[in-house]
């Protein structure tokens, strides 16, 4: 960095630890997000994921661990916009050594990120801000990742067996989230 200036991080962790989980290793969270900067300046603006998606389908885009290719960690369930970002379902394959691990990793609330890999088709620069407008993008994979450059994508649920009790709570945060987001 140059003249002084520095850049202030931040850091956002789960509540609590998602403790308990079935062994299915099934979780799902936000790649993206919609018009929120990342670390880098970039900007995913809706609609940016459409045109891969219809093209590769869900079963086309590799579930890694850190971007790693030579990683493969499972296999995505669904992945689809909605009015907040890119929002995906996941299958870690407990057959893997690696996913064991990380299944173990995510259920302890150690790790928790998702990070995507793609080209870019269309964008645009802002000036002065220095913002690049994301339009459209060639979506190849989406990875768990301890540190991802949009601090918002995470994983926010791991499958776990629910009481009653425990899953009208999930409804009620899941409504109340959707009304003031």
């Amino acid at each position: 960095m140059s003249c002084g200036t520095s850049i202030a991080r931040e850091v956002k962790l789960l509540a609590e630890p998602v403790t308990r989980i079935d062994a299915d290793g099934i979780f799902e969270g936000y790649a993206s997000l919609f018009g929120i900067a990342d670390l880098g300046k970039d900007v995913v603006m809706s609609g940016a994921f459409a045109d891969s998606l219809r093209k590769r389908g869900v079963g086309d885009i590799r579930l890694l661990w850190q971007h790693d290719p030579a990683t493969p960690i499972g296999r995505w369930l669904s992945i689809a916009e909605d009015r907040r970002g890119l929002k995906v379902r996941g299958k870690l394959n407990l057959a893997v050594e690696r996913a064991r691990d990380i299944h173990a990793l995510m259920r302890d609330g150690a790790v928790d990120g998702l990070s995507i890999g793609f080209r870019v088709e269309r964008a645009r620069a802002e000036r002065p801000t220095g913002l690049r407008r994301l339009e459209k993008l060639d979506l190849w994979e989406i990875s768990i990742v301890t540190f991802p450059m949009l601090p918002g994508a995470r994983v926010e649920r791991v499958k776990r067996v629910k009481h009653a009790r425990e899953d009208l709570a999930d409804r009620i945060r899941a409504s109340a989230s959707r009304l003031f987001s």
